[in-house]
């Protein structure tokens, strides 16, 4: 089992270098997205912790 998980993760890793390396404008984009994803959902935990307090 850990040898699958081992050639899944090289898998994963060696695709994402080919994106990187193929297409940077839209590797960025994504990365972009994912950024905005992550700030939007931590700015919502925010908002639902100030108005648990309030």
């Amino acid at each position: 089992m850990a040898q699958a998980k081992k050639i899944g993760l090289y898998v994963i890793v060696v695709f994402v270098l080919y994106t990187i390396i193929t297409s940077p404008a839209r590797a960025a984009d994504l990365v972009q997205i994912g950024f905005e994803g992550i700030s939007s959902a931590a700015h919502g935990v925010g908002q639902f912790m100030t108005a648990l307090i309030a």
